[in-house]
């Protein structure tokens, strides 16, 4: 309580989870109703930043203006019967003119923030298009991992290919792929590296988009609450087309990606932009991740760096036998290579009984030493 008695700014009241919980919920469990109701100052205070709350939630829950308004002349009813206890008719009169004008305006500002926040920023959409693409696809079979840790995370499929799932993100797969593609559903952003398989393409419908490959390394982002959404290519070639021409099997409206190069796909107006270029594009270029930067090839190197460099690209803790591999080099690229690959390839050229275990972000390499 005491904490509370010294919010003077709006920012306060939006960085206190109980008062977020008490807007959102109705749920009154610290008493803010009755704290607000103590001082007319600080009741204008609480309701600008309540009103901010509904206004940001407005997208989510499809608040009216009217509710808002309902809400903002019911409280202000609690106020002026509280203030009348307490004041002379001719100080409430003057306070309640002053009320009603900060009230409206803040109440203008905040439906227009509310309409500006609703139609330009957040595509309300996007979360319905990958649940109905979940929803759709349901008889493949398919497992949901979400990463709702501050740390990526990173998932094997059953073909081999590795998905780097970051915060906020989620991914659902088939445990087993069957037929004659291999589809994945995003939402949010993931580093795909794709087992290479020319019979079998690999597809990743991601909210409006479908990213088609054989065998490659890429990022896509498309989370939902973005106003735009982009894949970048590192290696190999890739084939980007809304998911409805996807789905209608329309081969005209295919766009081909090289290394390097990305696409933006605007929600606003459905529009797609290609990039050549993504040294030249700010927003791509601090979007990119360690593992986009990092080069998978070595030449002589010590095998404890090539770990080392593995741990920090896909945010994994390697443990290995330090003293038997100590003196262990290899000469090798691991470019355009999953991560079991990638570990497959390290454990082969070792030998001498080497293998490794994975278990979510913890990697055990087992060996004997090297065979040289």
């Amino acid at each position: 309580m005491q904490k509370r008695n010294k919010y003077t700014e709006i920012e306060d009241f939006l960085a206190d989870e109980s008062f977020l919980s008490w807007v959102r919920t109705k749920t009154d469990l610290e008493n803010w109703e009755e704290w607000t109701l103590e001082n007319s100052i600080r009741a204008k205070l609480v309701e600008e930043a309540r009103l901010w709350v509904l206004a940001m939630k407005v997208p989510e829950n499809n608040l009216h203006p009217s509710i808002i308004q309902s809400a903002l002349v019911a409280t202000w009813n609690k106020i002026e019967k509280n203030e009348i206890s307490t004041s002379t008719k001719k100080e409430i009169k003057h306070w309640n003119n002053n009320w009603l004008r900060s009230v409206a305006a803040v109440l203008v500002f905040g439906l227009l923030a509310t309409w500006t926040y609703s139609h330009l920023f957040i595509p309300t959409n996007s979360t319905q298009v990958y649940n109905e693409l979940i929803e759709d696809n349901n008889d493949e079979g398919l497992v949901e991992q979400t990463n709702n840790s501050t740390k990526a995370q990173i998932i094997t499929l059953s073909d081999g290919s590795s998905v780097l799932l970051q915060p906020k993100s989620k991914l659902s797969y088939p445990k087993i792929f069957v037929g004659n593609e291999r589809r994945v559903y995003l939402s949010g952003e993931g580093f795909f590296e794709i087992s290479k398989n020319p019979k079998k393409p690999f597809l990743v419908f991601a909210n409006e988009i479908v990213t088609k490959v054989v065998g490659t390394s890429f990022r896509i982002s498309a989370f939902s609450n973005e106003p735009n959404v982009e894949i970048l290519v590192r290696t190999g070639k890739v084939k980007v087309q809304s998911n409805e021409m996807a789905l209608s099997s329309n081969k005209k409206e295919e766009i081909t990606l090289l290394p390097n190069e990305a696409l933006r796909f605007t929600r606003k107006n459905s529009t797609f932009d290609k990039i050549t270029d993504i040294t030249k594009d700010q927003t791509l270029i601090h979007s990119v991740r360690t593992i986009e930067q990092l080069s998978f090839d070595f030449t002589d190197i010590p095998v404890s760096q090539i770990f080392k460099t593995i741990e920090q690209a896909y945010l994994v803790n390697i443990e290995f036998p330090k003293d038997k591999l100590k003196d262990c080099h290899l000469t090798t690229s691991l470019n355009d290579q999953p991560l079991p690959e990638k570990l497959k390839i390290i454990c082969k050229a070792l030998a001498n009984n080497t293998s490794y275990e994975m278990n979510g972000n913890q990697i055990i390499i087992n060996s004997d030493g090297c065979n040289y």
